[in-house]
């Protein structure tokens, strides 16, 4: 769009926004405090994370996915949710939405879910600014998603809904939590955590990427010898030289050659074939993107991990995250081919 018709369009939207009711001001998860319309109908999500939490609570007023799903993905929603564009994204790696993309979608406001850091409330200060669209940086780690449902839930409408769906994430993860602190923190299990085709980068303690491990108390290995962070790329003899027990991956490319390799099988998760390959679809359960699919992820994990503690079928469990979250029964061959694949 050339500059001009940028800064025009800016205008128009400058002016509708003066004219449209505000609901009133809402104090976002950064304490940003964000004068909302009273309608909210078009919603533009800012990064993944931030998607996949608005298409849970109010699919009809997602604009679309930062990225078109493919079909693998698309089969795990309703039929009449597939499809939905990709428009781009403005937060995180590889952002390739611009202000000009957001305005042209004309959205009623805008959402970003994930660190309410420095530099996330600046961009969103930015975005609110340039095109006078409210918008809102809401807590994406799993303790804070009831409080980001419930917001967003006052803020579209949808109170009921939003309350359900963060009552659900709160006893899920309430439920967890008792039981795996009856395990000594020392007795608890060593995990290296694979990303990328080969399996060599990964993520500290700490990094909202394995905050799914971090919630069910397993150690990771990368963050014990290295500290806390965010990503981290490794070599495979400091993998190694730390001999996890279980690797975990969301990476089915890593999971399918890792046991064939003749340096990994040195490595004590490896000869014991405890290799946990999370769940792919719609979004996989513990990263990429981490967002309100890990709290499914957190069950699946303390039960791989911890048995004893979870021997109940995950079945039913997974079932029932699914026709609530994504109103997605599943059948039976779409269930072993989720969690066995």
């Amino acid at each position: 769009m050339p500059r001009l018709g940028f800064h025009l369009l800016a205008c128009a939207l400058l002016l509708i926004g003066a004219a449209r009711a505000d609901a009133g001001q809402v104090e976002d998860s950064a304490g940003r405090v964000v004068a909302v319309p009273q309608r909210v109908e078009r919603v533009f999500a800012a990064g993944p994370p931030a998607a996949i939490v608005l298409y849970t609570l109010a699919p009809e007023k997602l604009l679309g996915w930062t990225r078109a799903l493919s079909p693998a993905e698309d089969a795990y929603l309703p039929e009449r949710w597939r499809g939905l564009p990709g428009h781009g994204r403005l937060t995180g790696r590889g952002n390739s939405a611009n202000l000009e993309a957001v305005l042209t979608l004309r959205p009623d406001l805008v959402v970003d879910l994930g660190s309410v850091g420095p530099t996330f409330v600046t961009l969103a200060d930015r975005v609110q600014e340039q095109t006078g669209i409210p918008t809102l940086l809401l807590g994406g780690r799993l303790d804070e998603l009831p409080d980001a449902y419930r917001l967003l839930g006052t803020v579209l409408g949808r109170e009921a809904r939003a309350n359900l769906l963060a009552t659900y994430i709160e006893d899920m993860l309430d439920a967890v939590q008792r039981r795996i602190a009856s395990v000594p923190p020392a007795e608890r299990p060593r995990f290296y955590y694979a990303r990328g085709p080969r399996g060599l980068d990964t993520a500290l303690t700490g990094s909202i990427n394995v905050e799914a491990m971090d919630f069910v108390g397993a150690r990771n290995v990368a963050g014990e010898a290295i500290g806390k962070g965010g990503l981290a790329a490794v070599s495979l003899e400091q993998i190694i030289a730390w001999n996890p027990s279980v690797i975990i991956t969301a990476e089915p490319g890593f999971a399918r050659q890792v046991r064939d390799n003749p340096n990994w099988r040195t490595i004590s998760a490896v000869r014991q074939d405890n290799i946990l390959l999370a769940p792919q679809f719609p979004f996989p359960w513990i990263d990429f993107p981490p967002s309100v699919n890990r709290v499914i992820g957190v069950r699946w994990l303390a039960a791989k991990l911890y048995p004893a503690l979870f021997p109940e079928p995950l079945e039913p469990i997974v079932r029932g995250f699914y026709s609530l979250f994504y109103d997605r029964p599943l059948s039976d061959a779409e269930m072993s081919a989720l969690i066995a694949p």
